[in-house]
């Protein structure tokens, strides 16, 4: 369930129509890992499994490849709200020693750390693997737009998508969370084993630093938004060897990081 219909007033010309609004979902999720709370997250619900599977993954607590064990635990509403995660001991990472402690709002997604030390990513810096041109990245948004059902319905919604090096579509999701919508492609890819087959993710919205983090730890080279980047978000870029390009729209971007990576850069 990713939307739900509100009554409300909408007033044009100061005069007030009774109407039926489509909203974008918002609910709690608590994450336990071995029947221990580990962290709630605020998010639209559907794809929790793969929401789990690539924030998990994202905060260094399960990197294997092989599928841990998930099982609803608490419904509200028809709404999972305690999902449980059995994850044998040995294959716990290092980031499970970070737990959250505090609420993970769907806005937020490093509310929870403990310490400025716990944002810190470490890694080799992501190597030029292709080139490609401006227009392959307007065609590409234009196929992310037409599976945004939920924002088409809402309004509310966040998109992220992710396709291969030749350009071909591979996932899609959408949450009322910028960083829950890029946990959830990625968790897709890699239950499906093939995030190794990632290279462009797309980004319906702004880009943080969480967002730029989560590509390269998933080892995406080039991050596309229709939106603005912030100054943390160019300065990782930079760092992990990203293509980071902004307000990708109306036949126009930003380049921001590693401009290399576009081919005819003088005709751009």
């Amino acid at each position: 369930m990713q939307t739900l219909t509100y009554e409300a007033l909408k007033i044009n010309s100061k005069k007030p129509t009774a109407l039926k609004d489509i909203l974008v979902v918002e609910a709690p999720l608590q994450i336990n890992i071995n029947h221990e709370a580990y962290t709630v997250v605020m998010r639209t619900p559907d794809d929790d499994t793969e929401l789990i599977r690539g924030l998990l993954f994202a905060e260094d607590i399960y990197k294997e490849n092989t599928p841990f064990a998930i099982k609803i635990t608490q419904l509200k509403d028809g709404i999972p709200t305690i999902i449980n995660c059995t994850i044998a001991t040995q294959f716990l990472g290092k980031g499970y020693l970070n737990k959250r402690t505090l609420l993970s709002v769907s806005s937020c997604g490093i509310c929870g750390k403990k310490e400025l030390k716990d944002i810190e990513i470490y890694g080799d810096k992501l190597a030029k693997t292709t080139s490609f041109s401006s227009d392959i990245l307007h065609e590409m948004l234009l196929k992310m737009s037409s599976f945004q059902n939920t924002f088409k319905n809402s309004g509310g919604s966040h998109a992220a998508a992710i396709f291969n090096t030749k350009h071909e579509f591979l996932t899609i999701k959408e949450d009322i969370g910028r960083h829950n919508a890029v946990d959830k492609v990625i968790g897709d890819l890699l239950l499906k084993n093939k995030l190794k087959n990632a290279n462009y993710l797309l980004v319906s919205g702004r880009v943080s630093y969480e967002v730029v983090t989560k590509a390269f730890i998933a080892k995406i080279p080039i991050i596309v938004a229709v939106s603005a980047c912030s100054s943390l978000a160019v300065d990782f870029a930079k760092e992990f060897g990203i293509c980071l390009i902004g307000f990708t729209r109306d036949k126009k971007m930003t380049i921001y990081s590693n401009p290399n990576y576009l081919l005819n850069l003088e005709n751009v």
